[in-house]
């Protein structure tokens, strides 16, 4: 029975993202932004899809440090999460945010979207009272008519003249919000549709671009970014996310800040603190119209609970340096749940068959499981070692490795009682083909690969030894693993040779 319903949930998976296109089945709306790519349509497709069935898992990476934060929330939590969160930064050269790391960020963005991940992109604008680069908050010295930072309010006079063409600071803005069209135009020319999420938290006070009401608001400010991409850029490869933040005061309702259901296809909510009031959900829910809902930035994920009663939050994304807010133990009970996916899950990979295909892409391959890596250096440690007879004798007392991909260089040195210490060094490639070498002047062969597991490694030795008028075999197998959250190397080692037979197990501690 149980084994049914496992067939059944994956089978009910495939067929969700094609149920539009069933006789009599409703036809997701198309994108607000006119003459959407394939791709965004595609990526729209799949946000209505998953909506009410599924939420994917998402990970913000700081602008200057490529997919470094995804990559520590894999191995974190033990999968990968199915979103990729940048931005496009404001920060000087050197910085997390630097504002120079977006042609890298293009590249990545284009890495990511081809290994299977779906993008999203926010960026902290700077105001057009300054050039990049700015700050994130204000500067003691900073004039009130000079805001150069990313926090802080523009005066009303000045907002005014931001959303009034033919002034300087139109003009200004302008041209900032110009060279973020040209890189999101790479993207579009590279086919990778985009959830984009401008001016987001804006109906908080705390960036510049947030909190306006009136006849000069922060909506209007919306709007006109919206025109410029369309009409002026011509940009086709984006979903418009309207991004708020927690409703805590009477003045951040919603309602005061919607732009309008021709300006946006998602609705998004940022949430720190656990703070996943249902009244929040239920606000946004009835603004929605039916669009999805995404939690664009998260202190900790929702919980099951959470998701029980409010289940129409199609993603979320932990914001960077947030994922051990949240224990292991916590996200196992989460990740492993059907309703939550990853990019290693074969849900997730069924689902994105046919928005892969409208961007020019084959199906997510099965996922890699990475082997460990010994890099390092490793210090002998008698005293936790299983020796036989013949003690230390000619084992290394310090082992070098380098790890790279299919290689393993390792150095060993040896103490001598008679002599300085002496150091080898040998390349071995991690296929299991033979790697020729010397032993005493007699030839090696060696081989190395990882178990099925890929968390053994195992090294296989032969040597030919001319001993008089006879010739022996020396043989020998090591099987290396990291224990101990990876702080120790253990070498079990077991040789045969025409004199005596070796089995030993060495321990040594990073250094």
């Amino acid at each position: 029975m149980i084994f049914r319903q496992k067939i059944f949930i994956l089978l009910s998976a495939s067929s969700w993202l094609y149920c539009s296109i069933l006789p009599g089945q409703p036809v997701a709306p198309e994108p607000v932004t006119p003459n959407a790519s394939p791709e965004a349509r595609a990526l729209l497709h799949l946000l209505y899809s998953v909506s009410g069935h599924y939420t994917l898992t998402g990970q913000h990476n700081y602008p200057n440090i490529r997919d470094r934060n995804t990559r520590f929330a894999a191995g974190f939590i033990g999968k990968t999460p199915a979103v990729f969160s940048t931005d496009w930064g404001f920060a000087r050269d050197g910085d997390t945010d630097s504002y120079l790391a977006r042609p890298d960020i293009v590249k990545e963005c284009i890495r990511q979207h081809h290994l299977g991940s779906i993008i999203t992109i926010c960026w902290h604008a700077v105001p057009p009272t300054a050039d990049e680069p700015v700050t994130f908050r204000p500067k003691s010295s900073d004039r009130p008519d000079s805001l150069a930072s990313i926090q802080g309010r523009l005066p009303d006079g000045q907002f005014r003249d931001v959303l009034t063409p033919g002034t300087s600071l139109y003009k200004r803005w302008c041209a900032q919000v110009d060279s973020i069209a040209k890189y999101l135009n790479k993207l579009q020319e590279a086919r990778v549709p985009v959830l984009w999420r401008p001016y987001h938290e804006m109906n908080g006070d705390w960036f510049w671009w947030g909190g306006h009401t009136g006849e000069y608001s922060t909506t209007m400010l919306y709007r006109q970014l919206f025109l410029r991409f369309v009409n002026h850029h011509k940009l086709t490869n984006l979903i418009w996310v309207w991004s708020v933040d927690r409703p805590n005061k009477p003045e951040m309702q919603f309602s005061y800040f919607h732009p309008g259901n021709t300006y946006l296809d998602v609705l998004a909510l940022d949430v720190y603190r656990n703070d996943f009031n249902q009244v929040y959900y239920d606000s946004l829910l009835a603004l929605s119209t039916g669009k999805p809902l995404i939690l664009a930035e998260v202190g900790n994920p929702p919980s099951l609970e959470i998701l029980d009663s409010q289940p129409k939050w199609g993603l979320y994304v932990t914001w960077a340096g947030m994922v051990r807010n949240t224990l292991k133990k916590q996200y196992h009970v989460l990740v492993n749940d059907p309703r939550v996916l990853s990019l290693e899950d074969v849900v997730y990979r069924n689902i994105m068959i046919q928005y892969r295909a409208s961007c020019g892409l084959p199906p997510i391959p099965e996922p890699v499981i990475m082997p460990v890596d010994f890099t390092g250096k490793w210090i002998f440690n008698e005293e936790k070692s299983m020796l036989d007879n013949f003690g230390a004798s000619n084992l290394p007392f310090k082992i070098e490795i380098v790890q790279n991909e299919n290689e393993l260089a390792i150095k060993r040195t040896v103490i001598l009682e008679y002599a300085d210490d002496r150091t080898t060094e040998e390349k071995l490639t991690l296929d299991g083909k033979e790697n020729r070498s010397a032993f005493m002047n007699f030839p090696r062969i060696t081989t190395a690969q990882f178990n099925q597991s890929r968390d053994t490694l195992v090294i296989q030795s032969k040597v030919n030894v001319l001993w008089g008028d006879r010739q022996y075999e020396i043989f020998t197998e090591e099987r290396w693993t990291l224990q101990e959250k990876n702080s120790i190397l253990s070498i079990q080692q077991y040789s045969s040779s025409f004199w005596r037979k070796h089995n030993i197990t060495m321990v040594f501690d990073r250094q």
